[in-house]
Parts: structure tokens; C-alpha cells; sequence
């Protein structure tokens, strides 16, 4: 062997042994990294559209060193069908009461440990014990909304128009000065909660002949729709491509917040209708599949604490169940009927219950007749 080749072997040897040594740290260092870089570290939310805010987001995270990665959906029967047809590995969802009673009736879900919410005695009374979780067994309050109206003040103003009813969205003798600038949202449950406000029934009915006069009233109105829409009614009604849309109260507080922050020429309002409306109190729970459930508890209870409970009334613009975040609130926005109703209000709202197989089906076949005409 020449010089020149022992050299070379002296000189690999070394450089191949710090090489492996790299190589075996690079290996190691996921087990030795923060917890935020493991993907085992991670929280699986599945959650409301625009419900967290990103402020909160960020402050948990640092709170817990760990990640919270969120998808959404855009009606309580969008969920469940998902969750039906085999989605798992959500730690957490945020149903509203009548699908918590229909999770609750599956076996879905996984009973709260109340000794890991230390800051649950921050909740009122009133919205504890709630008729579908006696013992608040399976869910923490999160947030409540209230289904109602939004619309462009200025333009309705100008048009003549009524904003506390129903009728709005429902007579042609008013939606035929608002053509193609009215949504109505892509639920079931809800805008047939609506048809049957405005004929004076309850949203709990059980009637299929109620149920039809509301199906004919929804049928009559839809030629003059815009479109039925979960989300892209927030940004459309802050830029003005629409007037009128039938959707949260959350959502309408959003809208009004982006026109005022766009320097738009109208303002967007938003009120609850004479004739009464659905009350959703949204709600933290845990699903069975989830493999964090040390994480979801966390989280809950970091929402418990009066500070972020407040993030969900003054960035979000929902009702909010949390004592503690009471006085953190904006003057105005806890001021708001449409977002906190007053005790007069609130005799006229409903919330939606969980019905009978027999009777989802009932109702299946109607919405599709709605939507196919």
C-alpha cells in the first residue's frame, strides 16, 4: 500500500466515525426536542369556522408547549355525518346541545375527569346541568349564539324594510326588493327553525304536517335567494354583495367588524327576530377516539380561566357562560341584545333537541326536496 493511500485510510476512518456520530444524533433528536415539535404533542380540535380566536390559539400553545391543529365544519349535521361515517382521532369537538344528546346516545364520547378542570366553578349556574348532560358528565360550556338576521343597515333603511322578522327572508312581498341578495344557511335544522318561528310553532315540533307548511314557505321564498351558505355569508355581507343573510350571531358580529375595519360606505347590523329564534350553547367534549385526552382537559380548562373566556365575546363575539370573564367583556358587546339577550329575549328563544330516527328521516327527505326544486 503506497503512502499516499495509508494517508487517505488514516484520515476516513475518522471523518466516517464523527460522520456516524452525527448521524446518530440527528436520529435521537426528535426524543430530546421541545414538546411543541412532536407531532405526539398535539391536539386534535374539530371545531366551529372562526370559534378560536388566533390570539388564543397562540397563547395556549405556549401555555401547554404543544400544538393545537384545528378542522372545521359548518353545521352540527356535518359533523355528525362525518363522525358517522368513520372519522376519529378528534380530541375534542364542539357540538351544540341536541348533538351532544345524539353523541351522548351513541357511546361516542369519553366522560370528563372534573378533577382536572380546577377552573370550572367559573361557569354560571344557569348553563350548568343543561338538559342534555345532566352532571355535565360529557360536556363543558363553551359559547352560546343566536340564529337571527344581519343585514346592510343603509340599504334596508333606504328600501323600507323591516329587520326584526322572519318575513324578511320569507315574503315575497319583501324579497322581491332584495332578489339575489339574501342567504340563507345550508342547515336543515336551522332554516326549517326559522320557517317554523315565523309560523308560530316551536323549533322542538314534531308534526310532519307543521313541518310541511314550513317546507312549502321555504319553497316559495327560494327563487329570490342568493344562495344557501355556512360561511361565505360573513365576507359577503362585509363587502356588500348581499343585504340580507340568516346566519349567527358570531358571524354577524364578524361581518360587522370587517366592514368597520375595510372603511366600507354602509354598516352591517344584526338582530334577533320578533317572532323568536334558536339559542345554540356550544359546548367542549371529548370523543372516544382521541388519543390525548391529558391534552384536551388542559385545554378546557385554560378556556375555563376568565381571561380567555373573555377572548371568545370581545375577538369572536359570542355569548359567553364563563362568571369569571364577565367583566373582561366589552361594554358594548356585553351591551349587545343580539349577542346577550336580555331576560324578555331570552323567553323567546329555543334550542334545537335531537329527534327519533324516524323523524331525521322525515326531515332528510324534505331538505332534499328543498335543495333539488
Amino acid at each position: 500500500m503506497s503512502k499516499n493511500a495509508k494517508a487517505r485510510r488514516k484520515t476516513t476512518w475518522p471523518a466516517l466515525l464523527c460522520a456516524l456520530a452525527s448521524l446518530r444524533f440527528l436520529l435521537l433528536l426528535p426524543f430530546f426536542a421541545a414538546p411543541a415539535a412532536r407531532a405526539a404533542d398535539t391536539l386534535y380540535l374539530y371545531t366551529w369556522n372562526n370559534y378560536i380566536s388566533a390570539e388564543t390559539v397562540q397563547r395556549f400553545e405556549a401555555h401547554c408547549r404543544c400544538r393545537l391543529k384545528q378542522d372545521y365544519y359548518s353545521d352540527n349535521e356535518e359533523m355528525l355525518a362525518k363522525l358517522d361515517a368513520g372519522a376519529s382521532g378528534y380530541d375534542l369537538l364542539v357540538p351544540t346541545g341536541n348533538a351532544v344528546e345524539a353523541l351522548i346516545r351513541r357511546g361516542a364520547l369519553r366522560p370528563l375527569d372534573h378533577a382536572q378542570l380546577p377552573h370550572l366553578g367559573n361557569l354560571k349556574a344557569e348553563f350548568m346541568n343543561s338538559w342534555f348532560d345532566q352532571g355535565n358528565r360529557y360536556s363543558i360550556p363553551y359559547a352560546y349564539s343566536i340564529t337571527l338576521l344581519g343585514y346592510n343597515i343603509e340599504k334596508l333603511r333606504e328600501l323600507g324594510l323591516p329587520t326584526d322578522t322572519w318575513a324578511l327572508i320569507f315574503e315575497p312581498e319583501y324579497l322581491a326588493k332584495l332578489k339575489g341578495k339574501v342567504t340563507v344557511l345550508n342547515s336543515q335544522r336551522e332554516l326549517m327553525a326559522a320557517a317554523m318561528k315565523y309560523l308560530g310553532y316551536s323549533v322542538r315540533e314534531k308534526d310532519p304536517a307543521k313541518w310541511e307548511q314550513a317546507k312549502r314557505l321555504i319553497l316559495r321564498a327560494k327563487p329570490y335567494w342568493a344562495t344557501f351558505s355556512n360561511s361565505t355569508y360573513i365576507k359577503d355581507l362585509a363587502i356588500g354583495n348581499i343585504w340580507v343573510a340568516h346566519g349567527y350571531s358570531n358571524d354577524m358580529f364578524r361581518a360587522q367588524q370587517d366592514a368597520l375595519a375595510a372603511g366600507r360606505p354602509f354598516t352591517v347590523g344584526f338582530s334577533t327576530p320578533k317572532e323568536g329564534a334558536v339559542l345554540a350553547l356550544d359546548n367542549f367534549v371529548l370523543h372516544k377516539s382521541g388519543k390525548r385526552p391529558d391534552l384536551a382537559h388542559r385545554f378546557i380548562d385554560f378556556m375555563l380561566d376568565g381571561e380567555n373566556a373573555a377572548d371568545v365575546s370581545n375577538l369572536i363575539g359570542a355569548g359567553n357562560p364563563n362568571g369569571a370573564a364577565t367583566p373582561r367583556i366589552k361594554p358594548e358587546i356585553a351591551g349587545n341584545p343580539a349577542i346577550f339577550p336580555t331576560a324578555q329575549e331570552v323567553g323567546r328563544l329555543e334550542m334545537l333537541r335531537d329527534f327519533d330516527a324516524k323523524s331525521r328521516r322525515i326531515l332528510s327527505r324534505m331538505w332534499t326536496e328543498i335543495k333539488v326544486r
